[in-house]
C-alpha cells in the first residue's frame, strides 16, 4: 500500500480506493482485528460443501483474529492469512454473516450440488471490466471451497483468491497488473476453465491536498486509465463527521469515458479534520469472452 501524507491513500489490497487527508503516515504495523471493517463471502454456496471468506480493515489490508457470526448461529475465527474456512449448511436457501461488534451483514446464497456441477469446471460469469486494485466475482461451478487450492492467473500472474467456494469466488488481481485487456485462466486441481478476457483499468485521484473549510465546495475527479469506456464509480462517504458528499452518503457517477474518461464527485467541508472516501468500480457480470 502507498501513502501519500495529506493527499491520498490507495490500498492495493483493499477493494477500495481511498483518498484521505490524515496527516503524516508511520510504519504500518499487523492488521488490528479491532479496525475490520469488510466481510467478503462467496456469492453463492453450496450444500454441505466448504468454503472461504475473508475479512480486511479500513485500509483493505487482510485481518487475522476477526470473529464472524452466521444468522445460522455458528461462528469462526480468521487465521494468520486473514481468511476462514467453514462449511455451508445443510439446507438450501439464503444465510448471512457480519463482522462480531459491527452492524453490517452479507447475504449468500445456498444451492444444492445439482445446480452446481463438480466434475468440470466452467465460468459462467465474470466481470467485462475490472480494477487493478480491487477484486472481482466470478460465478460457475467446479471451483475449490479451499481458496488456497484454487489457481487463478492474470496476464500469466498469479492473482489471490479471497474467498471461495464450489460456486463462486472473489480474486484480487495481481499487484502492478498494467492497465488493459487481459486474459484469465482459473484451475482447481486438474480442472480447467476456458480462459477468458476482462479489461483492467487503474483510477486516478485528482483533488487538492489542500484543507477542506467548512462549507467549502470542492470538486473530486477520479480519472479511469486502460479503457476508454463510461464507467460507473461508487463513492462512500467514510468520514460523515467532517465532510458531505454531495448526492449522500453513498453516491454513484458514470465517468465521461472518451480519450479522458473523467468522473466527479462533489465534496462540503462540515468542519476540519482528516477524512476518507472510498471510490470503487461498479460492473456487473455477464458471460465471459475470450
Amino acid at each position: 500500500m502507498c501513502l501519500l501524507s495529506r493527499e491520498l491513500t490507495h490500498a492495493a489490497l483493499s477493494l477500495l480506493l481511498l483518498l484521505s487527508f490524515a496527516g503524516l503516515s508511520h510504519a504500518q504495523q499487523a492488521p488490528n482485528p479491532a479496525n475490520a471493517r469488510i466481510l467478503i463471502m462467496p456469492r453463492k454456496l453450496v450444500t454441505g460443501e466448504r468454503a472461504t471468506l475473508a475479512v480486511l480493515d479500513v485500509n483493505g489490508r487482510l485481518t487475522p483474529d476477526v470473529n464472524v457470526a452466521f444468522s445460522y448461529g455458528e461462528k469462526v475465527k480468521t487465521d494468520a492469512t486473514g481468511r476462514a474456512m467453514f462449511v455451508a449448511p445443510l439446507n438450501p436457501g439464503t444465510i448471512q454473516a457480519g463482522i462480531e461488534g459491527r452492524s453490517g451483514r452479507v447475504t449468500s446464497t445456498i444451492l444444492t450440488p445439482l445446480n452446481v456441477p463438480s466434475a468440470l469446471e466452467v465460468v459462467t460469469l465474470a466481470p467485462r471490466m475490472a480494477s487493478v486494485t480491487d477484486r472481482f466475482e466470478l460465478t460457475g461451478h467446479g471451483f475449490c471451497g479451499d481458496a488456497d487450492a484454487n489457481h487463478v492467473a492474470i496476464a500469466g500472474r498469479a492473482g489471490l483468491v479471497l474467498a471461495s467456494s464450489p460456486a463462486s469466488l472473489a480474486v484480487l488481481p495481481p499487484a502492478d497488473l498494467n492497465p488493459g485487456p487481459a486474459e484469465v485462466k482459473v484451475s482447481c486441481g486438474a480442472k480447467n476453465a476456458n480462459p477468458f478476457s476482462i479489461v483492467f483499468v487503474s483510477l486516478e485521484l485528482e483533488a487538492s491536498n489542500a484543507s477542506l473549510a467548512p462549507g467549502e465546495r470542492r470538486s473530486l475527479g477520479v480519472r479511469v486509465h486502460g479503457s476508454t469506456a463510461k464507467i460507473t464509480l461508487e463513492a462512500r462517504n467514510l468520514s460523515t463527521k467532517t465532510t458531505e458528499l454531495v448526492g449522500g452518503n453513498v453516491v454513484r457517477a458514470t465517468s465521461s469515458g472518451g480519450a479522458e474518461n473523467l468522473a466527479t464527485f462533489e465534496l462540503v467541508g462540515k468542519k476540519r479534520g482528516n477524512f476518507t472516501l472510498s471510490i470503487r468500480l461498479i460492473a456487473p457480470l455477464s458471460t465471459p469472452r475470450p
